[in-house]
């Protein structure tokens, strides 16, 4: 059923592009950073609801939109707004994005999301680089038939968050002068923010930041195999980390401050791509 779906998403994408143009990178923009997106000379701007079989975002700050043109010199194909598990999106919904990023000729995925600090020491502002991940969903977006036109039946997850590309962005954080610690990333389902005990929880289990999106898409990357590198803006500490409420308007009012430094990083990373 995803095939069909997905080759006539592709033909509609294509229908709309330059001759020529042939994304290298794709991007999946998380809450509050919707400022990263504008920064693309776009050659196309196809909103989802023209997309025949994909979700409409339905979170403040996911824009719901594609746009596909060149940022810093490197063509990209990016998601400005992505889809969640809790907003009721079904696995095909999930998947449809990322395969079409395939499809359209990307190799490589670049993830931003807004995410909740473990750690005291590393707090709202600052950017985090994701080198591992905890799926805590509770479900598995490749669940069901495999699509073998897309990836093997079973997925090796070992250097999910591509260790070249993590190398790339911590060059890029030292010349930017950008502080860039490293962590393991642990999806949750949503759309309830964490409960204390569950935050103690995932701390014993190696977490270092914790958000509801990520983890589905790293997954779908990894079986049509798009390397990944996925950078988590930190907007709140975890629950009971904090005397400060957790809520939605602070994630997106840290997302927008963190913007600056993630367009940075990001456009740094692609510079190197195109360098390499």
């Amino acid at each position: 059923m995803v095939m069909p779906i997905l080759r006539s998403v592709v033909t509609q994408i294509k229908d709309q592009l330059p001759a020529g143009f042939v994304p290298q990178v794709g991007m999946i923009i998380g809450s509050g950073l919707g400022e990263l997106a504008e920064e693309i000379d776009a050659v196309a701007r196809i909103p989802y609801e023209e997309l025949g079989g994909f979700f409409v975002s339905t979170v403040e700050g996911h824009q719901g939109e594609l746009i596909l043109g060149y940022l810093n010199g490197v063509a990209v194909a990016c998601y400005n707004g992505r889809v969640h598990l809790y907003e009721g999106a079904q696995y095909q919904q999930i998947q449809l994005p990322v395969y079409a990023l395939k499809q359209l000729g990307c190799t490589h995925l670049v993830i931003t999301n807004a995410s909740g600090s473990l750690r005291k020491e590393v707090g709202p502002g600052s950017i985090v680089l994701i080198n591992d991940l905890i799926n805590f969903t509770g479900c598995n977006p490749l669940a069901g038939k495999n699509i073998a036109d897309m990836g093997p039946r079973f997925v090796n997850m070992e250097n999910a968050f591509d260790k070249d590309l993590r190398a790339i962005a911590h060059q890029v954080a030292k010349a930017q002068g950008i502080e860039l610690p490293e962590g393991v990333y642990i999806g949750v389902m949503g759309p309830c923010y964490e409960t204390p005990a569950e935050i103690r929880a995932f701390k014993t289990l190696g977490a270092d930041v914790v958000g509801m999106s990520t983890a589905p898409e790293v997954m779908i990357a990894r079986h049509c195999d798009l390397k990944v590198l996925t950078l988590s803006a930190i907007t709140n500490f975890a629950s009971g980390l904090s005397d400060q409420p957790v809520s939605h308007d602070e994630v997106i009012h840290f997302g927008k401050i963190i913007s600056s430094n993630m367009i940075k990083m990001i456009t740094g990373c692609l510079q190197e791509l195109k360098n390499a």
